[in-house]
């Protein structure tokens, strides 16, 4: 169920064994960083929603600097050691060994959720050839409670503790390159970057306290507020834009191909100059998206859009995208 996520499947075995990464390895250290920044996210038609993970630094950055700070300290106290460190960019199961350790346990939703700080944290890992103390297994309390899948737009979670990444808006707005399939567009909502219905419908996030992390405190710019001037973005501003953001993992096609689905979900007149400008954007992608988007506005002024850029639009995919919308407006 991991969709186009090519890479969990061909590092299944590492995955399984850490011992394909490091041969040597007798412990893992799983090491959570709260990013919890508090606030209400934007939530207006024409207003975009971005996951809370994503409002401040790349947190690749920011745990990457924090993980070597810890691996110098083991040098320092165990020279001949041995040390890997990943923050999710290896095929290491951070939130499968999260749960074999008192960190917290896999909640129904998926996420590591500590009694502490709920399920707004981030996970490192380090691969150590030291046997140390270990901790005892953190129980699992989620109970009868089935908040999390209720709250779940699209049905992603299929099962308690299973998720069709295939489903999630996370996925969809982020891992996702191509075309977000049509049932699913208008179950995103405004949402533009990533989901976090299911941990703010859990409740041991109550308990959640706000990070004291700079880095993770919200950036105005990664919350982005007004949709419509994002449409306009070129590779070179949007790369700039979010030059130290995790929305860079979008890319700029499609990010703004979720942007556009944003606008057509908001059902406004004063998102159709907008969406105009995207039926000609350089993307095929972005202009297939800006078809479905107009056809939900559904407006006379709409079809003329639609007509006139079904006049010039040498893209297959792209074309069929406005000869749909049209359909669905006759």
């Amino acid at each position: 169920m991991q969709g186009e996520m090519a890479y969990l499947a061909r590092q299944r075995d590492k995955r399984r064994s850490p011992h394909l990464l490091m041969e040597t390895a007798r412990s893992i250290l799983v090491l959570g960083m709260n990013y919890y920044p508090g606030g209400n996210r934007c939530g207006g038609p024409l207003e975009g929603r971005v996951s809370r993970y994503a409002w401040g630094m790349d947190y690749h950055l920011l745990m990457r600097d924090r993980l070597n700070e810890l691996r110098e300290f083991v040098l320092r106290e165990e020279p001949r050691a041995q040390v890997l460190c990943n923050v999710d960019s290896g095929p290491v199961m951070e939130k499968s060994w999260g749960a074999e350790s008192s960190l917290g346990w896999m909640g129904k939703h998926t996420n590591l959720i500590s009694r502490e700080l709920g399920s707004w944290f981030f996970l490192g890992t380090m691969l150590l050839d030291l046997e140390l103390d270990y901790d005892a297994i953190e129980k699992d309390y989620c109970g009868s409670c089935t908040r999390c899948i209720s709250a779940c737009p699209t049905g992603a979670i299929v099962a308690p503790y299973m998720i069709d990444a295939r489903l999630c808006i996370s996925y969809l707005t982020i891992e996702l390159r191509g075309p977000i399939p049509l049932p699913l567009r208008s179950l995103i909502g405004n949402r533009v970057f990533g989901c976090d219905d299911c941990q703010e419908a859990c409740p041991w996030n109550r308990f959640a306290a706000l990070t004291t992390e700079a880095g993770f405190r919200t950036g105005a710019g990664n919350r982005l507020g007004d949709l419509i001037p994002l449409v306009n973005m070129t590779p070179a501003q949007f790369n700039d834009h979010f030059k130290k953001s995790a929305i860079l993992r979008a890319k700029r096609d499609g990010f703004t191909r979720n942007v556009v689905v944003a606008l057509g979900n908001s059902h406004r007149e004063e998102a159709m100059p907008a969406l105009g400008t995207a039926l000609n954007d350089q993307s095929p992608l972005v202009r297939g998206h800006a078809a479905w988007a107009l056809g939900q506005i559904g407006s006379q002024r709409a079809r003329s859009l639609l007509y006139a850029a079904l006049s010039t639009e040498l893209d297959p995919q792209a074309r069929t995208e406005i000869e749909t919308a049209l359909q669905n407006q006759a």
